[in-house]
């Protein structure tokens, strides 16, 4: 009997050991808001489709004027994404390892004005069959 709990708590030991030893899993909270980079709030619409874009912006790329009629959130991998808004001509520069969620129903634009590629991942929550943005037709030079 004592050589049967001897080998028991051996085995326990063993793993308990190999347990400490496994790899772990982190988890590291990235970004957490209930607002849009210019304080609006935040609203998703019932049932959305959820989209997952990556975008890169070559040197001096730049989207046209455009707005977000739901949620577009933006995690910048690389490079550093300069937005304005169109509406009151405010730049916000976004580098590599920002995220946050672009302004609704607000013309603005994203452009890459550093020497290399400004890469990012997107993702929307839409009504099925809606498009990310509207582009606005025309708009004054920038």
């Amino acid at each position: 009997m004592k050589a049967m709990m001897f080998v028991l708590c051996a085995l326990m030991l063993c793993v308990g050991a190999r347990a400490a030893d496994a790899p772990k899993v982190t988890s590291v909270k990235v970004f957490a808001s209930d607002t849009t980079i210019t304080g609006q709030k935040i609203a998703v619409p019932a049932n959305p489709n959820v989209v997952v874009t990556h975008v890169t912006f070559e040197p001096g790329a730049q989207l046209p004027v455009h707005k977000h009629p739901f949620p577009h959130y933006v995690y910048v991998l690389e490079g550093t994404l300069s937005v304005t808004n169109v509406e009151t001509g405010k730049t916000i520069d976004l580098p590599q390892g920002s995220f946050f969620v672009e302004m609704t129903g607000t013309w603005h634009f994203g452009k890459n004005n550093g020497t290399e590629p400004v890469k990012l991942l997107s993702i929307d929550q839409l009504p099925q069959g809606v498009a990310s943005n509207v582009v606005l037709r025309d708009p004054a030079p920038h």
